[in-house]
């Protein structure tokens, strides 16, 4: 196995740290996957026990200007390593003014991500800056259990409002519930609801946009369907306040989809990078 990749553009470092930096809010470890033409980075922890599940997808052209790889095999030309994304992202965060950041699996003591930046100087001398992070290489048997999360059919799907208006929302309800109930319709209204013995409390959110799309998952059919109807989950208001602090690489468009009391689902887009976050509903 083999890697090594080049990224110069500055703009280019920034973003990839600010994906990486997201990442790292919301997960302690996760695998790393490497094709010839992406980066993922995926999580799934097992949803009986309230996990969640992530999966990453970073475009490579959209951020190296070199890239070289050779998987296990001509047949799966692939690599997969278990990392720690904030290791990573120390790496990254002193690379903010460099002139090229390359990254490479190397074998040290033990399989390495290396980072090495080169770094702008007064003079003539150049100055670098290594890092080498642990990295566990997954076995080709285990490949399976990090496939892409099999999307379910939607009940509804909605554009979320501003993720900072939310975030201060969910903040001020974190302090009433452990549980928030999220609610959409396909007339582009959102809501989220506390309740305790005392008090229920609910926000709404109107004048939402519903994506349309050939993909039946996130335009499910209406016609038997009442489109004022609210689909809802039951889900935990600690791990919603995480989600929506932990973004870092603002993206044009975060898409709320909801399976009505079964689970919800956050596809987030910027560009050509994608990030889907599947939450598990908590039962009542």
């Amino acid at each position: 196995m083999r890697f090594r990749g080049k990224i110069v553009d500055i703009g280019c470092i920034q973003h990839f740290t600010r994906v990486i930096g997201t990442l790292s809010k919301l997960i302690k470890t996760c695998v790393l996957r490497i094709t010839p033409g992406n980066w993922y980075f995926i999580l799934s922890e097992r949803a009986v026990n309230g996990g969640i599940q992530i999966w990453s997808e970073l475009p490579q052209g959209h951020f190296f200007d070199e890239y070289a790889m050779e998987g296990v095999s001509e047949e799966d030309d692939e690599i997969f390593l278990e990392l720690a994304p904030e290791n990573l992202l120390k790496a990254l965060k002193t690379a903010q003014s460099a002139k090229w950041l390359k990254i490479k699996l190397t074998k040290k003591h033990t399989p390495c991500l290396t980072v090495e930046v080169d770094l702008p100087t007064l003079s003539s001398h150049s100055r670098t800056v290594v890092h080498d992070i642990p990295v566990t290489v997954i076995p080709r048997r285990l490949w399976t259990d990090f496939e892409e999360p099999e999307l379910p059919h939607f009940d509804v799907s909605v554009v979320m409002p501003q993720l900072k208006l939310l975030r201060n929302v969910v903040e001020k309800m974190k302090n009433l519930s452990n549980f928030v109930v999220l609610s959409a319709n396909q007339m582009g209204e959102m809501k989220l609801m506390v309740e305790t013995d005392m008090v229920s409390i609910s926000t709404h959110f109107k004048d939402l946009v519903n994506p349309t799309s050939t993909d039946p998952m996130l335009n499910p059919s209406q016609e038997d369907r009442d489109p004022q109807t609210f689909y809802k989950t039951r889900i935990d208001i600690r791990k919603l306040s995480q989600f929506l602090g932990s973004q870092q690489f603002n993206p044009t468009r975060v898409i709320c989809n909801v399976v009505n009391n079964r689970t919800v689902h956050f596809l987030l887009l910027q560009d050509d990078v994608s990030l889907q976050y599947f939450m598990p509903v908590i039962a009542s």
